[in-house]
């Protein structure tokens, strides 16, 4: 999916909500328990109650390899019940030097290798640009490069002053040689609202992915107020709050009331920026 394809995906749905596919077997339904794969049963009822909300799903890879074998035929078989209208984000952040993340890319991007072609993959940045032409490499394919991230050990190395420039606005700037807007992304947490202006004069056509929209705290409209562009130009996920709306058979209705709830406010948000 292309920049113009995504756009059209949001302006279709009046949305520009990616929902988080994070699952714990303890925190699921119990009466999921009862099926061969209860995780995937999990995924499945939540993108049939959803997908004509959302733009996105992002499965963060770690729920599903921590369960070894049977958890990465979970992700595949997920990633298989995906509409096609969907934009697919597996949230990996790999790094790692070229030839390793020339497999990491084959993994995530490859059908014919993994059983799987996601249109993006979260990567790290520290290895620098070696480690994330691989991903580059692939036609069509997205990178979504960790910026400014919405945990509070962020500030730790991100936020810190090297010359003129914090380390997180040095990767927004020098990753834009390796790769225009149009293969491009970048993670910016919902808990930095304060940045997204500076975020937005640095790469003002980017996608950003946003996390930290509901359990973690933030806030869409403060995201808003700086983080439109012409495209819409944001992706704000939201896990916890819709997947965990509920934990009884009424699990996928409740998860479809809680992402109705940010659709309807996007929807108001894309009116008043006359984006719909």
């Amino acid at each position: 999916m292309n920049k113009e394809q995504l756009f059209e995906q949001i302006q279709q749905k009046k949305s520009f909500l990616c929902i988080g596919l994070d699952p714990v077997l303890a925190k699921i339904p119990k009466h999921l328990l009862k099926y061969n794969d209860p995780i995937l049963e999990f995924n499945k009822q939540l993108i049939d109650a959803t997908h004509d909300l959302c733009v996105a799903y992002k499965p963060n890879t770690a729920f599903y390899e921590s369960r070894g074998v049977k958890g990465w035929e979970t992700l595949v078989n997920t990633w298989k019940h995906f509409p096609k209208d969907v934009f697919t984000i597996a949230d990996a952040k790999r790094g790692d030097i070229g030839n390793t993340s020339a497999m990491y890319a084959e993994a995530f991007f490859n059908e014919e290798s993994s059983a799987m072609s996601f249109d993006s993959v979260t990567v790290a940045p520290y290895m620098g640009k070696d480690s994330v032409s691989p991903f580059l490499n692939h036609p069509n394919k997205w990178v979504i490069l960790l910026a400014l991230t919405s945990n509070a050990g962020s500030q730790d190395f991100q936020a810190k002053q090297s010359d003129d420039q914090k380390l997180y606005e040095q990767v927004i700037t020098t990753a834009q040689k390796w790769a225009t807007s149009d293969q491009l992304m970048y993670v910016v947490g919902a808990t930095k609202p304060e940045e997204f202006q500076n975020i937005r004069q640095l790469a003002p056509e980017h996608f950003l992915l946003v996390p930290g929209v509901g359990a973690q705290g933030g806030s869409l409209s403060a995201v808003c107020e700086y983080g439109l562009n012409s495209q819409c130009g944001l992706l704000v996920n939201s896990a916890r709050s819709i997947i965990y709306a509920s934990d009884g058979l009424d699990f996928a209705e409740k998860a479809r009331e809680e992402a109705l709830l940010l659709q309807q406010e996007m929807e108001q948000i894309l009116k008043a920026a006359n984006l719909i």
